[in-house]
């Protein structure tokens, strides 16, 4: 999802409220660059027919938001739903946590001053609230980083139940020093968006997004483990997603007991670096988008897995291709937003050619050493400014097939392993809309392709009375 023009980065305030799965987003509406940001927002009663309504939150000039309405979350409380926010402010340094309510979903009033007005002492870095019930009290972890050199998720907790107004410090969640994910990352000295997901049984998952204070936005980490004491034992970190292009993960609490999630898909187009001015973007007049809702679970061995939300599947459509062999072959046209779900073993591999001359394609293959699934863009647009690479799943097995599930909506490649790892990127072919699959190698592959139907989104920014129809 994304409106038709602006900015979009982080998801925000993901509920479910009054019958509806709000998901709100950092968006700038008046331009594709990342200034004056507010938050937008979507609705849905099932994840398929949508509401795209007026913009929840705008900064106040003359307010503690005068230079952004920045990330957090949202909860649904006796009628009420309440949203908790970074707010920025071009004379401080760290974004307080500020506060806005509605009783309808729809038009927002903020709260008189900061809810959290100072970060706590020895922190260099402080934002992105993320509030939950635990039990009987509210808790609330901010990212942060520490002056020690360690990311951080500080953690406050509520006076009641019923009380979301009055928070006190309980120390650090969890702390850690950068430590190495796969493909070369690491968790960095500052944490963004911590999120968590309770399992139950005390079991529970840490989600930040790690921040380098030099270079920004880098990948997600995600951290299992128990909460124990008033903090957070937390078990080896996992990369939470294997591709350059996800950011900002939000978790949803739906309710049937799903935990859902969305992330932003920043852009791979012609910006020196995450966050950038981009002339490609500002000719395009929007820049970035959010994921499709993934369902988050955790393994017993401690995985943590991701698969497309079961809505997506109402989502398909004609069925274009269902072939299987050995070797090279042709295998059919598809459309540029398709589901392909494909089996490779060996040194197998899949084609996309999305020119009709066959220059343009990306690949998705076996690496024959390793097992690995290796994802490389560095043909898959003619448009000489885009960022090209390849990318890398890692196999629970050499020898056993690959399993995996490819969601195309034309730059984007979101694909998911029967192992719950995912790796999401941007491609931006330029050759028209006559794509095919081609496979690839010597070894057998087995493949099904859908078209997607899009998604049904009634604009609802100008009337946001027709919402209640």
């Amino acid at each position: 999802m994304r409106p038709p023009l602006g900015w979009v980065n982080d998801p925000n305030g993901l509920v479910f409220h009054d019958g509806y799965y709000h998901v709100f987003f950092q968006h700038n509406p008046h331009s594709p660059r990342h200034t004056t940001t507010h938050w937008g927002h979507f609705r849905s009663r099932d994840l398929i027919h949508w509401e795209m309504l007026p913009t929840a939150l705008s900064p106040d000039p003359d307010g503690e938001d005068a230079d952004g309405v920045w990330s957090g979350n949202a909860v649904s409380h006796r009628g009420e739903l309440r949203t908790f926010y970074s707010a920025k402010h071009p004379g401080r340094w760290h974004q307080p946590v500020a506060v806005a309510s509605s009783a309808d979903g729809l038009a927002f009033a903020k709260h008189t001053g900061l809810l959290v007005p100072e970060p706590p002492d020895g922190v260099t870095m402080f934002r992105d609230p993320y509030v939950w019930r635990d039990g009987y009290r509210w808790r609330m972890l901010v990212g942060a980083a520490l002056a020690d050199g360690r990311g951080a998720a500080v953690q406050y907790e509520s006076a009641g139940p019923d009380d979301l107004d009055n928070w006190t410090y309980r120390g650090i969640f969890l702390a850690r020093a950068p430590q190495p994910l796969p493909g070369g990352a690491d968790t960095e000295e500052g944490w963004e968006c911590a999120q968590y997901a309770d399992f139950g049984d005390r079991r529970g998952v840490l989600l930040v997004s790690a921040w380098d204070p030099q270079a920004g936005a880098q990948v997600t980490a995600a951290w299992p483990g128990r909460k124990a004491d008033g903090a957070f034992a937390a078990d080896t970190p996992q990369r939470l997603d294997h591709g350059p292009d996800f950011y900002a993960p939000a978790l949803l609490h739906a309710p049937d007991g799903r935990i859902l999630m969305w992330a932003w898909l920043w852009e791979a187009r012609d910006e020196p670096y995450v966050g950038a001015p981009s002339a490609w973007s500002d000719e395009a007049g929007w820049a970035g988008m959010l994921s499709l809702p993934r369902e988050l679970t955790l393994a017993t061995d401690g995985t943590v897995r991701q698969t497309p939300a079961s809505e997506v599947d109402k989502l398909r459509g004609a069925h274009r291709i269902h072939a299987s062999g050995s070797g090279p072959a042709a295998l059919g046209a598809i459309s540029p937003t398709a589901d392909v779900t494909v089996r490779l073993e060996a040194d197998g591999g899949l084609r996309l050619t999305t020119s009709a001359d066959g220059r343009e394609h990306l690949d998705i293959r076996r690496d024959a050493d390793t097992g690995d699934v290796v994802a490389d863009r560095g043909g898959a647009s003619l448009d000489p400014r885009t960022k090209g690479g390849s990318w890398r799943l890692p196999a629970p097995s050499r020898t056993a097939p690959a399993e995996l599930r490819i969601v195309l909506d034309r730059s984007v490649a979101e694909i998911f392993a029967a192992d719950g790892q995912t790796l999401t990127l941007r491609f931006y072919p330029i050759g028209g809309d006559d794509w095919q699959l081609h496979a690839t190698g010597a070894a057998p592959y087995a493949v099904d392709a859908w078209d997607l139907i899009p998604l049904e989104v009634t604009d609802l920014r100008q009337h946001p009375e027709g919402a209640a129809l």
